[in-house]
């Protein structure tokens, strides 16, 4: 379909509560989807929820396999997700390095629960129900929080827990 404009913290609908999609299997979602795939193809995302390329609905995708930016990060499924709910399992937490496409060039120290379920939909229906942790569970986590209007950044305790990637990592 079409790679679209990312938009970097900073704009006003990046703060925004998205709304959940009624209802599945329409075109327009189609297009939306694969809209969000070509965007993050691009620019060698993870992930990628509606509301970064303008879209306030409750639609992340992710999927991570060889990646770039990446490169230790074990392999996600590529997936569509509608409507997700992600609850934590248990209370055991870990710091990893995040990045963003709507904060390109930066990399955080983010906590995030090591352990996840997250349930929501396929575009056309068939529920989705996983239990993940791991890298996974820290993409479902960081696009989910988009969806709430909630940047990596706005998670960091401490802001010398920030830098540039060039800075961070010059082996990339």
């Amino acid at each position: 379909m079409a790679v679209k404009r990312v938009l970097k913290m900073g704009d006003p609908l990046l703060y925004c509560k998205a709304e959940p999609v009624e209802p599945l299997g329409t075109p327009e979602l189609d297009s939306l989807i694969a809209d969000m795939f070509d965007t993050m193809a691009a620019l060698n995302g993870a992930g990628l929820a509606a509301p970064q390329i303008g879209v306030s609905l409750r639609v992340v995708i992710f999927g991570l396999e060889g990646n770039p930016r990446y490169p230790d990060a074990e392999p996600v499924p590529k997936t569509v997700l509608v409507n997700p709910v992600v609850e934590p399992i248990g209370e055991e937490t870990e710091k990893g390095w995040e990045g963003c496409l709507s904060v390109p060039g930066l990399r955080g120290l983010v906590e995030r629960h090591a352990k996840v379920r997250y349930r929501g939909y396929e575009p056309h229906g068939n529920l989705i129900d996983r239990t993940v942790s791991g890298f996974h569970a820290r993409v479902i986590q960081h696009e989910c929080d988009h969806l709430d209007g909630i940047l990596f950044p706005m998670r960091l305790g401490d802001i010398r827990l920030m830098g540039f990637e060039e800075a961070l990592f010059p082996e990339l």
